[in-house]
């Protein structure tokens, strides 16, 4: 049995479902970012108690196919993202239709009635999430960032980037510099 739990984006939140359940006496066989697979079943009384737990950590347990089909489509964007070393060689829309096995254009059509944003905004703005951590990070330059997510050009990224953040990728390493400067000075 699978259970879907909304907000679960780090290994912290992992930890935490893990704990949560070894609590309630529910076995599992894995945790995974935004999805648990239970052996066997989880009674009623189990589950409305791991729902209130959850959500005293701000995680949410899922009921509904539409809400369980959004967390599934941004797992994978996720992990696609910031937890993978390589992006993907295929076209977004194909990796990620294979993945969670429905066509692209339906995935997209309830992301989006249901979220607010397309599929495509929410992959930029992950994208740019992950532009800031490896420009904090310091370990790879703007064509090597450029290059690692699959970005037409370095001027592609900085347009993308400043459309997001209001600022240029430049200006954003230089404000991350002040700060450093700014607690050495204290």
């Amino acid at each position: 049995m699978k259970l879907y739990i909304k907000y679960m984006v780090s290994l912290r939140c992992k930890m935490m479902v893990k704990e949560e359940l070894k609590k309630l006496g529910v076995r599992y066989v894995t945790v995974d970012l935004g999805m648990v697979d239970i052996l066997g079943e989880i009674s009623s009384l189990q589950r409305e108690k791991l729902k209130i737990n959850l959500l005293k950590s701000g995680l949410e347990l899922l009921d509904d196919r539409k809400s369980i089909l959004i967390e599934k489509i941004k797992i994978v964007i996720t992990e696609m993202i910031h937890y993978s070393d390589e992006l993907p060689k295929v076209n977004y829309s194909d990796y990620i239709s294979e993945k969670i096995g429905y066509d692209y254009t339906y995935l997209s059509n309830i992301f989006s009635e249901v979220k607010g944003i397309t599929l495509q905004q929410f992959i930029i703005i992950h994208k740019i999430e992950r532009v800031k951590e490896l420009l904090l990070y310091d370990e790879l330059n703007l064509t090597e960032i450029a290059y690692k997510l699959h970005y037409s050009s370095v001027a592609h990224l900085s347009n993308q980037f400043k459309k997001v953040t209001g600022l240029s990728p430049s200006f954003y390493k230089q404000l991350k510099q002040r700060r450093e400067d700014n607690l050495e000075n204290m």
